[in-house]
């Protein structure tokens, strides 16, 4: 037997012994990705009327990742994104207060983030089509927040209105510059070939803040404001299929 040979089959044979399914012939054994991500993000807080957020004024977003695959079922991801988020009461028509109090918001936000993946299949090594995952992690947001209140009708609230007070204390507070914040969510992958995988995102991002967009005394102090998004992302798989790279004999 060739000396090259001899040479690599221990290595196999402890490996078949310690992880019997990580040489199947089907399943790759690539174990990083780098990716793409644009898509739709969502404000949530007191100057919409919806409870899921202001589906009217949806903004751009668009992201970079690397991912790190560590199991069959599980991976963890390292991701930068730059988004922008608004909200605007006057495009309520009721409760016809929406449109005298008038207050508006936009912020730009940068956020980095670091999430565990778990492949609910549990096929990270597997060639198959189609991958469900959910996800939560940790992250921060680096946010520039500009709120405008230049629309706000003081006499219709009248000067003993909480608005009143509520928007001296909520002027005198800074707009907050760094936020932690949770993400949690789920996706389908869909693996185009072996190295080429896009995937549909949705994920929510729990926050500890009231001041996302900039007001709270003067709206809903006891409603913390949070974001969300929806995107789509193509990934590219780096390494060899051959885990231990043992040379062919002839």
């Amino acid at each position: 037997m060739p000396a090259t040979r001899i040479s690599c089959l221990p290595v196999i044979i402890f490996a078949v012994l310690i992880s019997s399914d990580a040489f199947s012939q089907s399943s790759g054994l690539r174990k990083w990705e780098a990716g793409i991500h644009a898509g739709a993000y969502l404000y949530q807080g007191d100057l919409t009327t919806h409870s899921y957020g202001s589906v009217e004024t949806i903004r751009p977003g668009f992201g970079i990742s690397g991912t790190r695959i560590i199991s069959k079922a599980f991976a963890a991801r390292l991701m930068f994104s730059m988004s922008k988020l608004a909200g605007d009461e006057s495009i309520y028509e009721y409760p016809r207060w929406r449109q005298q109090r008038n207050f508006s918001f936009t912020a730009s936000v940068k956020e980095l983030s670091l999430s565990l993946h778990w492949n609910i299949l549990r096929s990270n090594y597997e060639d198959v089509k189609f991958e469900p995952y959910a996800f939560a992690g940790a992250a921060v947001s680096f946010v520039n927040i500009n709120r405008n209140y230049s629309e706000f009708n003081a006499v219709y609230f009248g000067d003993q209105s909480p608005v009143i007070t509520g928007l001296a204390a909520d002027v005198a507070t800074p707009t907050p510059k760094i936020l932690p914040v949770v993400p949690v969510g789920a996706g389908l992958r869909y693996h185009v070939s072996q190295k080429i995988v896009v995937n549909l995102e949705g994920s929510y991002r729990l926050m500890y803040t009231d001041y996302l967009d900039g007001f709270s005394k003067s709206a809903n102090p006891n409603q913390k404001d949070h974001y969300s998004s929806l995107t789509f992302g193509v990934s590219y798989k780096f390494g060899s299929k051959d885990k231990y790279e043992c040379p062919v004999a002839n």
